[in-house]
């Protein structure tokens, strides 16, 4: 029996008979075997993290920045290793799971320049006569021990969004992993100590979720930072207590493709963002509306796409989408559909699951009100519905309790203004479709998608407190 990999605990690895099998979803065998942490080690990981910030909060920008430089190093050099750990704990493709780990790169260089850009401002006060000779000074100042709670869908990239962030703003933090996916964030924090951290800053804590919620709760926690489903989410910040928090929620993207667009171009793209990982990202395409001129031959042109996917092994070169992260999930997604088709839909394609595998699948006929639509699929599955005015289409695409991302495909630069003005999202992609994101950038949504902003200059001003000095000159 392989031998299980413990966790870390204020820079210190620990070990437990408390173990977790963590298994490829492709065929469901076991590889990698994980020490879940207890009570008492979170305990000691919340008192690791206050002494460390008491280190981090002090170190300059130049070595905040130093670390993060020598851990997207690392990232670099054990790019393989990481990206077949993500292939096998995730399930993604090869390519998907390189992708990521470039991404992972990416962010963390990018949180190493953003450690360098913490500014301030000196405020005028001379307003009136009571402000005269004086003056203000804003400065920003780290919060506190941060606890980062990740997902599955993209295990090195998301904490990578979390950590890179509290370490350029100069917090402590503690990472929790996904259960299906800790591997690869135990890696990540092999390499935070490598790269010159203070190891009193850092723990990673895969455990159990009542013991996570004990974190969520605990007031040593300055800032909880989530990303995974609404429920859960929207869960943690009743919990919360008087922390502050980001949360990165659920989403059911839709995208809008009007007659004037490029048309074979926008069905690419759907095929892309619809189908890629599984389907399993929170702006993954999942609603589309076709201006009915176009309607049927856009509909045709995807339904040839979406069968000319491979579907199968993701360590196979050739494979497209690979498996969903279980076969729960994967009979849930199903079952969404073949409601849908009881009520009336009809699948023009896929619907069907062998396993954690499910057939890339598109749907026609639905309503706004069916779980396909209404809810979050998280899987291979698209909806297509026709509209005949633009105002129709966004008031489809605003149908819905979430707004995270949402794609627009026209050349009309008035339908441009419209849908930025009348989309309920946080962020609109023109001419392409939602899954499109830059990791530099400011993300997240509205309503139930989430609360704060993710991008490092953005999760740093969420980790960080302004402060204002006033100087009487």
């Amino acid at each position: 029996m392989m031998d299980a990999r413990g966790f870390l605990i204020g820079g210190t690895w620990r070990t437990s008979t408390d173990i977790l099998d963590v298994r490829f979803p492709y065929t469901g065998e076991t590889i990698g075997r994980v020490c879940l942490a207890g009570s008492d080690d979170v305990e000691d990981a919340l008192r690791s993290a206050g002494h460390g910030f008491s280190l981090t909060r002090r170190l300059p920008a130049h070595r905040r920045s130093e670390i993060l430089y020598n851990l997207a190093g690392l990232i670099r050099e054990r790019a393989h290793d990481l990206t077949r750990v993500i292939m096998l704990e995730a399930g993604k493709t090869r390519v998907h799971a390189g992708g990521e780990v470039t991404r992972a790169q990416e962010t963390i260089e990018v949180s190493a320049e953003e450690a360098r850009r913490i500014d301030g401002t000196i405020l005028p006060l001379d307003w009136n006569p009571a402000g005269e000779g004086r003056i203000g000074c804003l400065r920003r100042f780290p919060l506190g021990p941060v606890l980062a709670i990740t997902p599955f869908n993209f295990p090195l990239n998301l904490a990578c969004h979390k950590l890179g962030p509290a370490v350029a703003a100069g917090n402590s933090i503690i990472l929790k992993p996904a259960s299906t996916t800790p591997i690869s964030a135990l890696m990540l924090g092999e390499m935070v100590l490598e790269a010159g951290l203070p190891p009193e800053a850092i723990s990673v804590v895969p455990c159990r979720t009542d013991i996570a919620e004990k974190m969520v709760q605990d007031d040593r926690i300055a800032y909880l930072s989530f990303t995974g489903s609404s429920a859960v989410g929207w869960h943690l910040r009743a919990i919360a207590g008087k922390k502050r928090l980001g949360l990165e929620l659920g989403g059911n993207a839709a995208v809008i493709v009007h007659s004037d667009a490029d048309i074979p171009f926008a069905v690419s793209r759907i095929v892309a963002g619809g189908f890629s990982n599984a389907g399993q990202a929170c702006i993954s395409v999942q609603r589309v509306y076709l201006h009915r001129p176009i309607y049927e031959g856009a509909l045709a042109l995807l339904v040839e796409r979406v069968n000319a996917l491979t579907v199968g092994d993701p360590r196979e070169p050739g494979t497209d989408v690979g498996p969903m992260i279980s076969e729960s999930a994967a009979q849930a997604a199903v079952a969404k559909v073949q409601g849908a088709v009881a009520a009336g839909a009809k699948a023009l394609t896929g619907g069907t699951q062998e396993g954690s595998l499910v057939t890339p699948t598109v749907l026609t006929g639905t309503t706004p009100d069916m779980a396909v639509n209404r809810t979050e699929v998280f899987a291979p599955v698209v909806t297509v519905a026709p509209y005949d005015t633009f105002e129709e289409a966004i008031a489809l695409a605003n149908d819905s309790e979430y707004g995270l991302q949402a794609g627009i495909f026209t050349h009309d630069s008035r339908r441009i203004a419209q849908a930025f003005a009348e989309l309920r999202v946080g962020g609109l992609v023109v001419n392409d479709i939602s899954t499109f994101r830059m990791d530099h950038a400011p993300y997240g949504g509205v309503r139930g998608s989430g609360i704060g902003r993710e991008g490092p200059k953005y999760a740093i001003e969420e980790m960080t407190e302004e402060r204002m000095m006033v100087f009487l000159l």
